[in-house]
C-alpha cells in the first residue's frame, strides 16, 4: 500500500501582484501542513500573478530556479511536502515566456516543471507553447501535470498515463460558466485512464473572467475523493492509495485492450 494524502488549493489571485500571491499561497501552505502530514499540495495555474497580465507576464516571469521557487522550497523543506503550481517563466532569451507548471520537492529541491502545450485565446499572444509531457518522479509516486485548457484534450492524460503516470496534477484557471464541462471532463479523463487526478481551480474575477472553482481529488474508478462545491476560497484534502491505479487497471483492462494501429487518425493534423 502506498498510501498519501494531497490537498487541492481554490485560492484568489490578485491581478499582477505577485508578493500579495506569494503571502496567500504562503498561509494556506501554513494552514494545511500544521493540520496534517501532507504528501503533495497543488495550487491553480498562474496562481503567482493571475491570468490576464499581459505584457506584464514580461517583467513577471521567473527563471527557474527563481525568487518565486527559493521562498516556496523553505516551506516545502520545512514541511517535508511537495508544493506544484502554476507560474509564467522565462528563458534565457528573455521574450521567451511560457505558462508552466513547477513541483518542488520534499528537500526544497525543484523535481521538475512542465510547460503548457494547449494555449487558448489571448495566452497565444503571452506565451509559447511546451512541446512534451514530463513524467515527474514525487518521492511517493510517479506524477504527470496539466495546465487549465489541456484538460479538454483527452491525448494529454493518455499520454501521461502511458507514460507511467499515477497521479495528474491538474492547474486550472476555468471559467465560469462552463463548471459542469470542468466537472463531467475531469471525472472522464481519471476513468479513461485508471488514475488519480488533483485538480485545482481558482476563483475570483478578472476583467474578462469569473473562475469557475469547484477543485476536486478523484480516483480511477471516477469516483470522487473530495470536492469543493463552491467559489470560495480554501482547500480540499484526501487521503488515498496509489496501488489502486495498478489494481484498476488490471480489472478494467483499458490498456490491454487498447487497438493502437486503428488510431491513425488521431496523430492526424485537421
Amino acid at each position: 500500500m502506498r498510501q498519501i494524502t494531497v490537498a487541492v488549493v481554490q485560492m484568489r489571485s490578485e491581478l499582477c501582484q505577485l508578493s500579495d500571491n506569494l503571502r496567500r499561497m504562503s498561509e494556506f501552505i501554513d494552514m494545511i501542513c500544521r493540520e496534517r502530514p501532507i504528501d503533495l499540495i497543488v495550487f491553480p495555474e498562474l496562481v503567482t500573478t493571475g491570468f490576464e497580465c499581459g505584457v506584464r507576464f514580461t517583467e513577471l516571469a521567473e527563471k527557474i530556479p527563481g525568487h518565486t521557487i527559493s521562498l516556496l522550497a523553505q516551506q516545502a523543506a520545512g514541511y517535508g511536502t511537495h508544493i506544484l503550481f502554476g507560474l509564467p517563466i522565462k528563458e534565457k532569451v528573455e521574450s521567451i515566456l511560457y505558462n508552466a507548471a513547477v513541483m518542488i520537492g520534499p528537500n526544497g529541491e525543484v523535481v521538475g516543471d512542465y510547460r503548457k502545450v494547449h494555449l487558448r485565446g489571448e495566452e497565444h499572444m503571452a506565451f509559447r507553447p511546451g512541446f512534451r509531457y514530463p513524467v515527474l518522479e514525487a518521492t511517493f509516486g510517479m506524477v504527470g501535470i496539466m495546465l487549465g485548457w489541456d484538460l479538454a484534450f483527452p491525448e494529454v492524460a493518455r499520454s501521461l498515463a502511458l507514460d507511467g503516470a499515477e497521479l495528474i496534477c491538474l492547474c486550472a484557471c476555468w471559467e465560469q460558466p462552463f463548471s459542469e464541462e470542468w466537472r463531467t471532463t475531469v471525472l472522464t479523463r481519471a476513468f479513461e485512464n485508471s488514475i488519480f487526478i488533483a485538480a485545482a481551480n481558482r476563483v475570483g474575477q478578472e476583467p474578462s473572467y469569473t473562475f469557475a472553482g469547484q477543485s476536486m481529488i478523484v480516483g480511477p474508478r471516477a469516483e470522487t475523493l473530495t470536492a469543493m462545491d463552491n467559489t470560495a476560497e480554501g482547500y480540499a484534502v484526501a487521503t488515498f492509495d496509489l496501488d489502486e491505479v495498478r489494481r484498476v487497471r488490471e480489472e478494467y483492462q483499458l490498456f490491454q485492450l487498447r487497438q493502437p494501429i486503428t488510431y491513425r487518425a488521431l496523430v492526424r493534423r485537421y
